[in-house]
């Protein structure tokens, strides 16, 4: 009887296979459009004539067109059907100030320092989950977490090196998106995720919209345009292509693969800005990234320690 178990369990795993290798290749493609959406931002906003405040307002109403496009225009009412209004007013404005901080922070910085940077908000809603969701962090954890910060320190390196006041908006960044996480884990349990998404992308074209207008410069070129009009569908394409991974596989299995992201920032940061990375910015987030990496086994064990624990009480 066990020798059929197990070889039934071999069979589901190797069925299961390759919806898991499919779902690693959706997120490597995911976080690559989020790189070019930061590539894009970074190039519209510190090599022509717009202005910031026209680009992120554009990265929201863009996906705010494409979502409608795709769910369709008459199922607005349930998009803006939800049982935790302030939560999603709260966790919308993160979302808006998380994009203006990190594109202001990408006109200055390198794409690999803002990305090292960004990598440390899941180290930082471990952190957070403990106070605001009751998932409190063990030993093991709460030191993987401390090493990521030491990797941002490697990273910035304040008191060894002149720090640009740009790296206060890449952190600022994180920090809103660290707590918008953990805001949208707290809304789970309540309203459906294509709620929550369209809260944020909606709250990101009102309030951005006044600021737009004020700044408003006409793209010069068709290149121009491409690009300015490409932010929302790199961001709305992101972002499905995140759900789909998510849908095919568990967590655990893919979320080590957000790290590709870094590879991809540096790839684009030396096509299209002639960037490379100084040793410093790859030893710290090397740290970053195995803290991150780290976190995902210990909360993989955790997961399957509690099913033991269930299934023999």
């Amino acid at each position: 009887m066990s020798d059929f178990m197990t070889d039934d369990a071999r069979s589901r795993a190797q069925a299961a296979m390759p919806d898991r290798l499919k779902a690693i290749m959706l997120m490597c493609v995911a976080v690559t459009f989020f790189s070019c959406l930061d590539t894009s931002a970074k190039y519209l906003i510190a090599h022509t004539k717009i202005a910031t405040a026209q680009v992120v307002w554009v990265r929201f109403m863009g996906q705010v067109m494409l979502m409608l496009l795709i769910v369709g225009p008459w199922n607005l009412p349930s998009l803006l059907r939800t049982q935790k209004p302030r939560w999603q007013a709260l966790r919308s404005l993160l979302m808006v100030a998380t994009t203006a901080c990190n594109f202001i922070a990408v006109q200055y910085l390198r794409l690999d320092q803002t990305v090292s940077i960004a990598f440390l908000a899941p180290l930082l809603v471990a952190l957070l989950a403990g106070p605001f969701l009751g998932e409190w962090v063990g030993m093991r954890r709460m030191l993987a977490i401390l090493t990521g910060f030491a990797g941002i320190l490697i990273v910035v390196r304040p008191g060894f090196a002149d720090v640009h006041w740009a790296f206060a908006f890449s952190l600022l960044s994180m920090l809103a998106y660290a707590i918008f996480m953990v805001l949208t884990r707290k809304l789970a349990p309540f309203d459906p995720p294509l709620v929550t998404l369209f809260y944020s992308l909606l709250a990101g074209s009102i309030l951005g919209a006044p600021f737009a207008i004020a700044h408003w410069v006409w793209p010069e070129t068709a290149w121009q345009w491409l690009q300015l009009l490409s932010l929302g569908a790199l961001g709305g394409t992101g972002h499905y292509l995140l759900i789909l991974a998510y849908r095919l596989a568990p967590a655990s299995s893919v979320s080590p693969f957000l790290y590709f992201q870094l590879l991809s920032m540096v790839a684009l940061g030396y096509v299209v800005f002639g960037d490379v990375p100084d040793v410093w910015t790859l030893l710290g987030s090397s740290v970053v990234v195995a803290s991150g990496i780290y976190l995902v086994h210990r909360e993989r064990v955790q997961a399957r320690h509690t099913q033991r624990e269930a299934a023999s009480g």
